[in-house]
């Protein structure tokens, strides 16, 4: 019985573990520009201390290598964060009655028209 006593300690520390392991876990893409953002100041950073390190053209081309990470590192970020499902409606379909009038852009067409002598031939009224 004394042998068992301690696997709590292990389940416990798998457990805490895997919720550590889920704050550094990049969910959505503003975390993705976010720590982008940080590895460009970063970048800026390291480049400014090459370019009083290295005094001429060589510290000018280790800064330039410098800026060049975090768009390499962004574009690998952003890339890698699933983009959200957006949720497809089939468009409601209304079915339409046998004796409506289908009504199109100029005129009404398609259904009965009343044919007798308190109708005009012509509608316009000036």
């Amino acid at each position: 019985m004394a042998e068992l006593c301690d696997w709590h300690n292990v389940c416990l520390t798998m457990f805490m573990r895997q919720r550590l392991a889920r704050l550094f876990t990049i969910k959505t893409r503003t975390e993705a520009l976010f720590l982008t953002y940080a590895i460009a100041v970063g970048a800026i950073e390291r480049g400014l201390h090459y370019v009083d390190q290295y005094q001429g053209y060589s510290g000018f081309v280790l800064a330039l290598a410098c800026l060049g990470v975090p768009f390499v590192a962004g574009a690998k970020l952003i890339d890698s964060v699933k983009k959200p499902k957006v949720a497809v409606r089939a468009p409601v379909v209304v079915p339409r009655r046998r004796d409506a009038p289908h009504l199109g852009r100029k005129r009404p067409y398609g259904g009965r028209m009343k044919r007798s002598s308190t109708v005009r031939a012509s509608r316009r009224r000036d």
